[in-house]
């Protein structure tokens, strides 16, 4: 997957709800309930349902699998 592909998937369900995995390393999971906010250059913006705190990553974070993205 390149990052024109993820930026049109990501442009697609632009302020949708999505489920996000974020992988920290070690064993160290975090998943948000999210909507996808703002896309950029490099980054994109993501608000967390559950108090409104706005969260960053990179398309190659999803590149890497750091992040999962559900689109359910």
């Amino acid at each position: 997957m390149t990052v024109t592909e993820i930026k049109k998937t990501l442009h697609n369900h632009l302020g949708e709800e999505v489920h996000l995995k974020y992988h920290l390393g070690r064993n160290k999971i975090e998943e948000y309930e999210v909507r996808i906010k703002e896309l950029y250059n490099h980054i994109f913006l993501v608000e967390l349902l559950e108090n409104q705190e706005i969260k960053s990553f990179s398309y190659t974070d999803v590149i890497t699998k750091t992040i999962r993205i559900s689109y359910d």
